[in-house]
């Protein structure tokens, strides 16, 4: 998907691809947005402990950094929106703009990936798998295809910024 092409990190997207990428892009930027709770897993992975074994020294950290924290994960998926074709089309990112994108994308397969209880050791392909085997119209094979195309997009990005 994205290439090198120059100073630019380039990519083409059709119109469901933009779609898709917006509507998750909004669902992070409103669990973002809205007051949220320490306690909901992709809150817990998107603001992780510091201080893991000092509960009090974390809950202080994050007193001071979270606003700026929240801040910048707002701002960079909002940066992404505005790059974003909505109907589809070409987008060229100088690299500031392409490390943006890829923390934005970070966000969004975390949230989706935690919702779809994905880990490291999941086989995503066995896992479409069998939810497709299930029931092929079910929900979750639609965000499974989902998550894999964010880790498409998001390898894709990493190989541009590294070429």
């Amino acid at each position: 998907m994205f290439v090198r092409d120059g100073t630019a990190c380039v990519a083409r997207f059709g119109p469901g691809e933009a779609a898709v990428l917006n509507e998750v892009t909004l669902e992070v930027i409103t669990l973002l947005s809205e007051r949220f709770d320490h306690d909901d897993p992709v809150v817990e992975r998107l603001f992780p402990d510091v201080y893991p074994e000092d509960p009090s020294a974390s809950a202080e950290f994050r007193k001071y950094t979270e606003d700026d924290l929240r801040s910048a994960k707002l701002e960079q998926a909002a940066m992404l929106l505005d790059n974003l074709p909505v109907e589809g089309g070409e987008v060229a990112l100088d690299e500031e703009q392409a490390e943006m994108w890829l923390r934005a994308l970070t966000d969004v397969r975390l949230a989706l990936g935690l919702r779809l209880s994905i880990t490291d050791d999941t086989d995503l392909e066995d896992e479409i798998d069998k939810a497709v085997l299930h029931d092929p119209t079910s929900a979750r094979v639609g965000q499974l295809s989902v998550y894999a195309y964010l880790t498409y997009l998001q390898e894709s990005l990493v190989g541009a910024l590294s070429g």
